[in-house]
């Protein structure tokens, strides 16, 4: 089976060099002036790493300042990968018969509990 790995390139680093802001500091004050306080460890994670979350007026002050739009700060990725077969739950009986055989834990034996004669 083959299933879709979605995920995104984040470029803000690339469009701050394309605008001449190299530095992580020079972002701030455009945020500032667009009504978004961030603090500097804040617009660092911001252009350093690829947010997971981004609230909307981030994103468009950051567009705004930047005189860009989404699609230039995030570049889509996807990878078709091939999944294995999906685990089944204790108990759950297998499709092939054959299958459920090969995959058959092995039998342990049963404990005995010896008791002295009365």
């Amino acid at each position: 089976m083959i299933r879709r790995e979605v995920g995104y390139t984040w470029r803000l680093r690339q469009v701050m060099a394309a605008h001449g802001l190299f530095s992580t500091t020079d972002l701030a004050p455009l945020l500032v002036e667009r009504g978004v306080e961030l603090s500097a460890a804040q617009v660092y994670r911001l252009v350093t790493a690829p947010p997971e979350r981004l609230n909307m007026q981030v994103l468009a002050a950051v567009c705004d300042a930047l005189g860009c739009t989404p699609n230039d700060l995030i570049e889509p990725t996807a990878d078709d990968t091939t999944l294995t077969a999906p685990r089944r739950r204790r108990g759950q009986a297998a499709e092939d018969p054959a299958a459920a055989a090969d995959e058959a834990p092995p039998q342990r034996p049963t404990r005995v509990r010896v008791v002295p004669p009365a």
